[in-house]
């Protein structure tokens, strides 16, 4: 069986750092040491010396939509999930809104056996709901499916699902975790309304968050905290993005959790006022929203209100998103950047790098109950990152892997660099080289 030894690498792991590494062997964390390497008991070992590096576990993207099928103009599974590893992200959790929509087991079956052909890095794919697919969501099998994802606000594929009775089904009844996108149609559409009046068809893109409010947002999680709370049900609310929504949650670990929030690295990193140099290609569902909401999000996280950081990871064309404000579509490029922008921070002092860890690959994996992977341990699946803490580059179109093409941070300086990525005890990426041999696992989930 193949060993591999990572030493001279700083380990950050479980709120901890210490100089030392790992040994893996086959797909898994054989052990883990302090200090200099041990002596190998395998002539044949591959030993890479990390040159002081951090090594974490690969990071777990809840939320990413990588548009196969059917949008496939946009990204698909081989070319996002190489984004993906590049950028240190080793598991994804895919959304069901590609065409046709994952609402259906047979749908949803499609996807797994695509990923399995192709995916570079491990995944999972949510079981869509509607308002008419009730028992195809409740035959969901919470071991071998991530989540059921809900949407309380339309988005791309408007899969709005806005039936009373069907709601309270599904937080009744559903057999896993309840993923929600929060945003209240009906003031979504008064707003639009109001707009309109005043600009036409040439609404400026500043006017972004004040039609998907913060008001839109809070109306429709809690709603979903209430239902969650009546039916005692497993509830995760994605890319929280203002301030009145902080009310909603509670502090502590997330294993102690039935009901937990994620927010996004755009919603962290940008602010309403970058609407003017960056336009529709920062239009996300939900927006963009003010310096204030931005320091909530940044006080919620760092208080454990917020348990989750993402990236809703949604790329569209150039041309699609150069249309004006009602023809643009929301969403962006991100996975291949995520892991990096995180790191900024650390390096900016707005987090520590064990906390960016614990939100990125330890909090996804103990909510999800992903089997064996978002830590370094023993017995583990060896998907882990070195990260180059000292290596400053730009990101440009020459090394975007996006099949888009482009990123709203095309042209910021990053001072730190993901080196390598294993996944499954495989080296995957190294230092820009992508193993095209080395596919993925399908997430298993302990239930």
């Amino acid at each position: 069986m193949q060993q591999t030894i990572i030493h001279n690498a700083i380990v950050i792991n479980e709120g901890k750092r210490f100089r030392g590494g790992v040994i893996i062997e086959g797909e898994f964390i054989k052990s883990i040491f302090e200090g200099e390497k041990p002596e190998s008991t395998n002539n044949a070992a591959q030993v890479i010396d990390a040159e002081e590096r951090w090594l974490i576990p690969g990071a777990i993207d809840d939320q990413v939509h990588f548009r196969e099928p059917g949008l496939t103009h946009k990204g698909e599974i081989a070319t996002e999930s190489k984004a993906a590893l590049a950028g240190g992200v080793t598991s994804y959790m895919e959304m069901p809104n590609t065409n046709p929509q994952s609402v259906t087991h047979e749908e949803l079956e499609k996807k797994y056996a695509r990923a399995a052909e192709v995916s570079a890095v491990n995944y999972s794919f949510y079981m869509g709901a509607t308002n008419k697919n009730l028992d195809e969501v409740l035959k969901t099998d919470p071991r071998k499916v991530c989540g059921i994802k809900v949407f309380m606000g339309s988005s791309t594929g408007n899969m709005l699902v806005d039936d009373e009775a069907t709601l309270a089904e599904i937080f009744k009844n559903a057999p896993t975790l309840i993923a929600t996108h929060c945003e209240d149609e009906a003031i979504i559409k008064r707003n639009i309304e109001i707009y309109r009046e005043k600009y036409g068809e040439v609404v400026p893109i500043s006017r972004h968050p004040k039609i998907r409010s913060a008001e839109a947002c809070y109306k429709s999680s809690s709603k979903a905290v209430e239902l969650a709370a009546k039916y005692d049900a497993r509830l995760h609310v994605l890319h929280i993005s203002s301030a009145q929504e902080m009310d909603l949650f509670q502090p502590g670990p997330v294993k102690d959790k039935k009901i937990t929030a994620e927010v996004c690295v755009h919603h962290l990193w940008f602010d309403e006022r970058d609407y003017l140099a960056y336009g529709t290609r920062i239009k996300w569902n939900p927006a963009v929203k003010s310096e204030a909401d931005k320091l909530a999000l940044w006080d919620a996280l760092l208080a454990d209100k917020i348990d989750v950081i993402a990236t809703d990871h949604a790329p569209h064309t150039l041309d699609e998103k150069s249309h004006s404000y009602f023809k643009a579509p929301s969403g962006g490029p991100l996975v291949q950047h995520s892991v990096t922008a995180m790191f900024e921070f650390v390096k900016q002092g707005k987090i520590t790098a064990e906390e960016v860890v614990k939100k990125m690959c330890h909090a996804p994996a103990d909510l999800f109950r992903v089997d064996r992977r978002g830590y370094i341990r023993e017995g583990y699946y060896a998907d882990l990152v070195l990260i180059n803490p000292e290596k400053s580059w730009t990101v440009c179109p020459e090394n975007i892997i996006y099949k888009c093409g482009w990123s709203p941070f095309e042209g910021t300086n990053f001072s730190t660099q993901v080196s390598k990525t294993f996944v499954n005890g495989q080296l995957a990426y190294d230092r820009g080289h992508i193993e095209t041999s080395v596919r993925g696992k399908r997430l298993e989930f302990n239930y």
